[in-house]
């Protein structure tokens, strides 16, 4: 049985990684300070081979016994949170992958990278390969969250080179599903809850700048094809299915059947225009491409949003 911690095991994508390699016969360490996790992600779990930790993984890591893999996925993850919190993202993201790292070096452990399509920034290109070295402002307000994921690739493939550690760094682009945290600032946790109170959907900008959407069960697969793979060079996995942030608005408007109407707000400042993955690599590496449609798998979002708090919902 592998053994494998998953740091920010109890956020919305480390617990669905954590039940993922439960049902893959793997024991499994979730690591979580609750910064921005939730406990409620993985109480059903809970089994003799399942096992929460609270602990800052800023700090130095101790597990007794050997570790087979490592993913490293604490971290703030949406602007909201890593606008509020800047200072515990930067430190996650240098600190935290510094002490994974030391761990998988210590137990001869598989160490995978929870990084971003965010790293290439506002893109002058697309759509986004990973031989692109990105368009990033490094000392603005969203450069907290692109500069913490862009040391984090940096000292995983030092410790790949100098350690020869076995290292892996998955690129996340859009992702969500069920566990997503209500009003986190994404647009899809924000826009669902809204249009489930038939209150006014709030798009920055004019709505046209692009997104492109991966269900979490599709994310998921993609990353553990990538965990026990031979490749070390950074992985894109993600939907290449791009739509506007409007018409993205309005398909939650009719899968909710909501009487919302869309209200427009100011961009935030280095809001990426256009994103969507080239996932090339992944298909032929891997073999991976993403299976869920868009309406389907929002359609199950919606559904679990409206199990959190009916009573508010139209």
């Amino acid at each position: 049985m592998p053994r494998t911690l998953v740091t920010g095991g109890a956020g919305f994508l480390g617990s669905h990684l954590c039940e993922y390699l439960l049902k893959k016969g793997h024991e499994v360490i979730a690591m979580d300070n609750l910064l921005t996790g939730n406990i409620a992600n993985i109480e059903h779990l809970q089994s003799e081979q399942f096992k929460f930790i609270k602990y800052d993984v800023t700090q130095y890591i101790y597990i007794a016994g050997e570790i087979d893999y490592v993913l490293h996925f604490a971290s703030p993850a949406s602007p909201l949170d890593y606008l509020q919190l800047p200072i515990q993202t930067l430190k996650v993201g240098a600190l935290g992958t510094h002490k994974a790292l030391g761990l998988a070096l210590s137990k001869k452990a598989t160490f995978l990278l929870a990084s971003t399509s965010e790293i290439y920034g506002d893109p002058l290109i697309h759509p986004q390969h990973e031989d692109y070295w990105g368009h990033v402002n490094p000392v603005g307000p969203r450069g907290v969250y692109d500069e913490a994921k862009r040391f984090a690739e940096a000292i995983t493939m030092a410790y790949h080179r100098y350690h020869h550690v076995d290292t892996k760094i998955v690129r996340i682009f859009n992702t969500y599903g069920p566990r997503m945290r209500p009003n986190d600032g994404r647009a899809i946790p924000t826009f669902v809850p809204q249009a489930l109170k038939n209150e006014p959907i709030t798009v920055f900008g004019d709505g046209s700048q692009t997104r492109s959407f991966c269900y979490v069960d599709d994310l998921v697969e993609g990353i553990y094809r990538l965990l026990v793979s031979d490749i070390n060079d950074p992985v894109n996995i993600g939907n290449p299915q791009e739509m506007t942030i409007k018409q993205m608005a309005e398909t939650v408007i009719r899968l909710t059947d909501s009487k919302s109407n869309i209200v427009f707000q100011d961009l935030p400042e280095d809001d990426p225009k256009i994103r969507q993955p080239d996932i090339t690599r992944a298909k032929k590496l891997l073999d991976w491409e993403p299976k869920v449609d868009f309406e389907e798998g929002l359609s199950k979002t919606i559904a679990w949003f409206k199990t959190l708090d009916t009573g508010n919902y139209a």
